[in-house]
């Protein structure tokens, strides 16, 4: 593959130097490099946990000579993470876990400064993605980080010859974890997994602050709606939804919970948030943001009730939460950005609804992702996930593993000293009381 555009003979020889070739590549343009590069130094500066393991891993090179295959959002923050891998001595190469979420200059700068393999163009079609998927692999990666498993499917179905090569792979998402559980369930799940989005320093931070500031930030930044006063219904009330609702409700919103899991119903409501079937919110919400990794969750029949002017945004992984072809059906005429990343549904009634980012994630088709501070975390996590399963004594079983609880606390660690926070710890009188039977009233 090649990049769509370069850029004069100097940064060819750069690239060159670096040792890459054009086919080793596929960028919007290469020439968005120079604001690229500034966005990742900048972003460093954000991430000081996987600074710290930086410095650590440039020493020990725990990843020395270990391909790593990537399909992530391309992002600043993915970029540190890159550079945190190849400086633990791996040799990375990444593609795009979203068609909607690259950000071009990142990518290129990625290519051009750093000599880092990127396939991942922003807008691609779905023919571009799955080929830049197969570009990773064909690089024959020992690990893999994944962002909803469609590399680790693709390594089942048409590269499964390749998967007995694989040590691990490093999951992300829920909806990604919940693919692979499904697929150990079935017996045939084929290399190991580590659930990485089960960690809590990944989905008690990253899943409930991340998700919920930067979806609230993707659709002010495509609506400049003010929330304050708003009826905000959220379809969901995992982590993810947890924290939607929150901050939300913490921007003056009249926020509305609709769920199917009793437990979780319970304590949105117990939160004090009012809890209703989505047939009763359509018809009085005025956003509806949908975070439970499921597909259909707003349908025509719901789009029906809503108000003239109802906004649809999704923050759940993949776009099928929103039955977006469902919509287009219905619909007598569809204004296609009638504000950047924003469409207009005209329904045979007369009421207009606003689909944002094609319905695929808001935060990352309207906005910039996640905050940094917070993914910091979470690709840390991810980067001592990876020398673990590198330093491993054996092969790891075939099947999902938990996050050993010794790099959740590391990574703790480390963020709170990087805040300049300091805790108390227990003495032996209180560990000898803990861990006893013996002492009571």
């Amino acid at each position: 593959m090649a990049s769509t555009n370069t850029n004069g003979k100097s940064r060819a020889l750069t690239i060159s130097r670096l040792g890459l070739a054009r086919r080793d590549y596929d960028v919007a343009d290469l020439r968005l490099a120079d604001k690229g590069k500034q966005r990742i130094l900048w972003t460093e500066g954000q991430m000081p946990v996987l600074a710290r393991l930086r410095e650590q891993f440039e020493k020990e090179k725990p990843l020395k000579g270990i391909r790593v295959g990537a399909c992530l959002h391309v992002t600043c923050e993915t970029a540190v993470l890159l550079l945190t891998l190849k400086a633990a001595g791996a040799e990375p190469a990444c593609c795009a876990s979203n068609p909607l979420s690259t950000q071009d200059d990142v990518a290129a700068s990625l290519v051009r400064d750093f000599g880092i393999p990127v396939f991942a163009i922003r807008g691609e079609d779905r023919d571009t993605y799955y080929a830049h998927l197969a570009a990773v692999l064909k690089r024959n990666p020992q690990l893999t980080f994944d962002d909803g498993a469609d590399l680790v499917s693709l390594l089942h179905t048409e590269f499964s010859a390749q998967a007995e090569n694989v040590m691990a792979s490093m999951e992300e998402t829920t909806t990604g974890v919940t693919r692979l559980r499904a697929l150990e369930k079935e017996g045939a799940l084929r290399i190991p997994v580590v659930a990485v989005n089960d960690a809590v320093t990944k989905y008690l931070f990253d899943n409930r602050y991340g998700t919920g500031q930067s979806t609230l930030d993707g659709i002010v930044r495509a609506t400049g709606i003010l929330l304050a006063g708003t009826t905000v219904v959220v379809a969901g009330y995992g982590w993810c939804g947890r924290g939607v609702a929150t901050r939300a409700r913490g921007m003056g919103a009249n926020v509305i919970v609709t769920e199917v899991e009793p437990v979780r119903a319970l304590e949105a409501a117990m939160d004090g948030f009012r809890v209703m079937r989505m047939t009763e919110a359509a018809r009085v919400g005025d956003v509806f943001i949908t975070v439970t990794g499921d597909k259909h969750v707003l349908t025509p029949s719901h789009f029906a009730l809503m108000k003239d002017g109802a906004i649809l945004a999704n923050s759940g992984h993949f776009d099928v939460e929103i039955d977006v072809a469902g919509l287009a059906k219905m619909a007598q005429k569809v204004e296609t950005d009638i504000a950047p990343n924003v469409d207009c549904y005209h329904l045979p009634n007369g009421r207009r609804i606003y689909l944002l980012g094609k319905g695929r994630l808001v935060n990352l088709a309207c906005a910039e992702g996640h905050p940094a501070q917070v993914m910091d975390m979470s690709f840390a996590t991810q980067a001592l996930v990876a020398r673990w399963v590198a330093k491993s004594d054996k092969k790891l079983a075939v099947k999902v593993h938990e996050v050993p609880s010794e790099i959740e606390k590391r990574v703790a660690t480390l963020k709170l000293e990087a805040m300049g926070i300091k805790i108390d710890h227990l003495s032996s009188e209180q560990k000898r009381y803990l861990s006893s039977w013996q002492l009571g009233t």
